[in-house]
């Protein structure tokens, strides 16, 4: 019955923040900022105010696939956000612009993460292979090595919080610092802001309790 509890949360927690940023999206993109600035106009912007002039921003394909790529430097917004002029096409424009910003500066939860990316997707991998192994062959001390391999994703999940809640900082700062969004519409970027960060949280606590619900699984099998 503990199991099942705790497969129903790993289950419901990322679903439930999922719906909340989607929500939150769908409101603030619908919402129009008065300088009518583009998600490229604000990015441009920072990126150039930032000594990053030479960085590309081009669009791409997908709702809410909005990301900064740091082993080819250029940032890719939606096309929602790329073309559109409303709070959440600028709060999150601004975001991943904090990105950027972070790896030019050489943030060192970013490099710490960067770093152990390779690690941690060859661990995840090994570790669904280790604990097939280790059931076959009823070895506990295999199933609890592949535990500690799945507990890798956890620990890069939660080296990513800071990076993600810093660049949030640095993209409320941006916006105020260029007079990008007014006053009104600073507080509406923050809660988009805000809703997106939920999602990586969640993602943290639903890691965490698959991990327990395996240790709990096992250890009652044995």
């Amino acid at each position: 019955m503990e199991n099942l509890g705790l497969y129903l949360l790993v289950l419901v927690i990322p679903l439930l923040a999922q719906g909340y940023v989607t929500s939150t999206y769908s409101k603030y993109k619908r919402i129009m900022t008065k300088g009518k600035l583009t998600g490229y106009d604000v990015a441009r912007k920072i990126l150039d105010e930032n000594g990053l002039k030479e960085m590309y921003i081009v669009e791409t394909k997908g709702t809410m696939s909005d990301h900064y790529d740091s082993s080819r430097k250029i940032i890719r917004l939606s096309s929602e956000v790329y073309k559109g002029t409303s709070i959440a096409a600028n709060a999150i424009a601004a975001h991943e612009c904090g990105h950027a910003i972070q790896d030019k500066e050489g943030y060192a939860f970013m490099k710490v993460r960067s770093f152990i990316f390779p690690i941690v997707n060859l661990g995840t991998k090994l570790a669904y292979i280790i604990l097939f192994i280790g059931l076959i062959l009823s070895s506990l001390g295999l199933i609890y090595l592949a535990i500690a391999f799945v507990s890798l994703g956890l620990l890069f999940q939660l080296i990513t919080l800071p990076v993600e809640f810093n660049a949030s900082t640095r993209a409320k700062n941006e916006l105020t610092k260029y007079s990008l969004v007014n006053n009104e519409e600073l507080d509406m970027a923050e809660k988009m802001l805000k809703a997106a960060a939920l999602t990586y949280v969640a993602g943290v606590l639903a890691s965490a309790l698959e991990i327990l619900r395996y240790i709990l699984m096992f250890t009652n099998r044995d």
